[in-house]
C-alpha cells in the first residue's frame, strides 16, 4: 500500500519529472520497483521514469473516481 506522499510523487514522476528533486519517497517507489532512475542525457544527473508498474498503479487509481 502507497501513502499519500508516495502517490503523490509518483503521478509527479509521470507528469514532470523534472521537477521532483530529491524526496524520500523516491526511495520507496524505487524499491517497489514503480519508478527507475535513467541517466539523462543533458544534465548529467540521473531523471525518475515511471515503469509499467508504475503506470498500472497510476491507471488503477484513475478507475476508483
Amino acid at each position: 500500500m502507497l501513502s499519500p506522499h508516495e502517490l503523490a510523487t509518483l503521478m509527479l514522476v509521470k507528469d514532470d519529472p523534472d521537477q521532483i528533486g530529491d524526496r524520500a519517497e523516491l526511495d520507496t517507489l524505487l524499491e517497489r520497483h514503480l519508478i527507475k532512475l535513467e541517466q539523462a542525457e543533458d544534465i548529467g544527473l540521473p531523471r525518475p521514469r515511471i515503469t509499467e508498474n508504475g503506470n498500472s498503479i497510476l491507471e488503477a487509481c484513475s478507475r476508483l473516481r
